[in-house]
């Protein structure tokens, strides 16, 4: 039988997975339901709140835009101070899978990282109420292992080293770049990290997400 503790984990762990099959089955309302009503989304193309997150990811996905997410383990701590209420960060291993031209070559960019999530309890409901992925390592590859696929080496590394690969796809399709997002090591994920704790400890807020100017096409590298 598992106890108070484990119970909450099983809660939270059933949300994350929750976010991602609703996420990139194009089940908007089982989406809407993970956040938080002030809820914050930072993705490479993405800053703000989660409202406007469903609604961009719904219009992606209308649009044919394909980006999945694939989910490994997941580790949740649970706020001890009593008087920070009912809070937890749970970072969850995830791979995020976009398949777009390059190019004019098909291609597949897979980055794989962590979802580093502040989570909330209110009103008995636990949901997300800011996400932050950390960027780990990725790579793009062409669908037809025949194509030859030639990439700008000064472009591509212009973007961090954990989302190079994904920035770029994603810069050529037009999309604005987040700079400066957690990696595997730095100053960002380390900053994140203490945000983590506070929230833990009861900051009224949590954190200040990373990305404060972005990347546009046409802009310098």
């Amino acid at each position: 039988m598992l106890t108070e503790h484990e119970a909450e984990e099983f809660r939270i762990r059933s949300l994350i997975e929750k976010w991602a099959l609703s996420r990139d089955a194009g089940d908007w309302a089982s989406f809407e339901s993970v956040w938080h009503d002030d809820g914050w989304m930072t993705a490479t193309w993405f800053q703000g709140p989660a409202a406007d997150f469903i609604a961009a990811s719904q219009a992606g996905w209308e649009a044919g835009v394909s980006i999945l997410h694939f989910l490994g383990g997941s580790v949740c701590t649970l706020a001890t101070n009593t008087g920070a209420g009912d809070r937890a960060i749970a970072q969850t291993k995830m791979t995020i899978s976009q398949r777009a031209e390059v190019h004019g070559v098909t291609t597949d960019v897979t980055c794989t990282g962590r979802f580093y999530d502040f989570l909330a309890r209110r009103d008995g409901r636990w949901g997300i109420v800011r996400r932050q992925p950390i960027y780990e390592k990725d790579r793009l590859d062409p669908v037809d292992p025949a194509a030859r696929l030639s990439l700008d080496p000064e472009l591509l590394g212009s973007f961090p080293a954990g989302y190079r690969h994904l920035a770029y796809l994603q810069f050529n399709l037009g999309f604005q770049i987040a700079p400066g997002l957690p990696g595997l090591r730095g100053p960002a994920v380390e900053l994140l990290y203490r945000e983590g704790r506070d929230w833990l400890d009861g900051s009224p807020r949590p954190g200040v997400p990373t990305a404060s100017s972005l990347r546009s096409p046409g802009s310098a590298v």
